[in-house]
């Protein structure tokens, strides 16, 4: 694990090599984590846990967060006093090829389906 260390503070995070598909498909397999994946992704940047209007407590949040950290989903880094979140994309995708995409248009044909809006 790398440590990513801004203003004092490091956060841990798996190297591209040690990113399992197991641990990816079990972050994506909740429907918070995958409506932030989702929102990463259309945001194509950082964006802070404040950004995030999720329908769960503030720890629940922080858990979902840590999750898809641990998993190697996103990365995150503190700027100021403001901890953004990325889309590990690069990685994911040399990793598995194809993945993300295919999960975030099954979700989104998903949402179409269901109306759900997310």
């Amino acid at each position: 694990m790398t440590d990513i260390a801004t203003t004092g503070r490091a956060l841990q995070h798996p190297e591209r090599e040690e990113i399992r598909l197991e641990a990816v498909l079990h972050a994506l397999s909740d429907p918070m984590r995958l409506r932030i994946v989702r929102e990463l992704a259309a945001a194509r940047a950082e964006l802070s846990c404040s950004h995030f209007d999720l329908p769960v407590t503030k720890s629940t949040t922080t858990h979902h967060f840590r999750v898809l950290r641990d998993s190697g989903v996103i990365r995150q880094v503190y700027r100021g006093t403001a901890k953004m979140n990325a889309l590990r994309r690069g990685d994911l995708d040399g990793l598995f090829p194809g993945l993300l995409d295919s999960l975030l248009a099954a979700a989104d044909r998903q949402s179409l389906r269901l109306g759900d809006g997310a």
